[in-house]
């Protein structure tokens, strides 16, 4: 079953039926948990409609895949950074052997 995102009018209307209705009648209609019905309950409580306000974002397609192409770029960075320090690592070893050897 996919979850449904309700907005911040369509929980404040169910609250208000919920007064007049009834919670179990209310909650059975629209097909919601009652956890979910007192959570919407206390969220308008402490912090009004602008509390009801859904938190889910969509993101845009373009941007996430400019993240993940980012997230890439700085992997390979970091590995070819890693490659030059073990090969200047490698360089002065061999030149103090020369010295040393000399």
């Amino acid at each position: 079953m996919k979850r449904r995102h309700w907005s911040a009018d369509e929980k404040l209307s169910i609250l208000q039926e919920a007064e007049t209705a009834g919670i179990t009648a209310t909650i059975r209609k629209h097909g919601i948990y009652s956890n979910t019905f007192y959570q919407w309950k206390e969220q308008y409580e402490t912090g009004g409609r602008e509390a009801l306000a859904s938190k889910h974002y969509s993101v845009d397609p373009q941007l996430k895949r400019l993240q993940k192409e980012n997230q890439q770029l700085k992997e390979l960075l970091a590995e070819k950074e890693l490659a030059l320090r073990i090969k200047e690592e490698l360089l002065i070893k061999s030149t103090l052997r020369k010295q040393i050897g000399s």
